[in-house]
């Protein structure tokens, strides 16, 4: 699996630009990619933020992450305009059949594969070996399009998760 996400991201957005990322509870099919990418082109071809166009850019990484980015830099998006990007991700989900709010699935990069786990089994994929500190983690509560370039794809050492992990919080007391 090729990594490298980053240059599909506009340089001209500001670092500040906020993001938000919407995890799939499958792969999409391919039929489903060429739909979801005619969605998110006419949600951003006519995103407004009080009566504003929102300079915005919407991707699908890896198959399986939606993405949706708004340089605030010009027009701020307002709670309306997060609404209508909310009301956009539910189409996405009831066109699909499939979950994109499950903020309790966490994902990893497992033998080249994005792989679902529920945080409930966190800990015993742990000292099971099925991941360890090196095991790529997408970490889906980066907020800028600087955090999405720098830690959307990180070690589970270097994120929040390893307060999570028993014995990972316990030898770094």
């Amino acid at each position: 699996m090729i990594l490298s996400y980053q240059e599909n991201i506009p340089a001209d957005f500001h670092p500040d630009s906020k993001v938000w990322i919407y995890q799939c509870s499958r792969l999409f099919n391919i039929s489903e990619v060429f739909d979801i990418e005619t969605m998110l082109n006419d949600f951003t071809d006519q995103w407004k933020s009080h009566g504003a166009p929102v300079k915005s850019y919407a991707n699908l990484f890896f198959g399986q992450f939606i993405l949706l980015m708004a340089d605030e830099s010009s027009t701020k998006v307002g709670g309306c305009s997060t609404d209508s990007s909310v009301h956009l991700i539910k189409n996405i989900e009831q066109h699909c059949k499939v979950d994109l709010f499950n903020r309790q699935n966490l994902a990893f990069l497992i033998k080249d594969k994005v792989q679902l786990l529920p945080l409930t089994q966190l800990n015993y994929a742990w000292e099971n070996g099925f991941i360890n500190g090196e095991t790529l983690y997408f970490n889906n509560l980066v907020a800028t399009k600087k955090e999405f370039l720098t830690n959307w794809m990180v070690p589970i050492n270097q994120s929040w998760l390893k307060v999570k992990i028993k014995s990972l919080s316990v030898a770094a007391e």
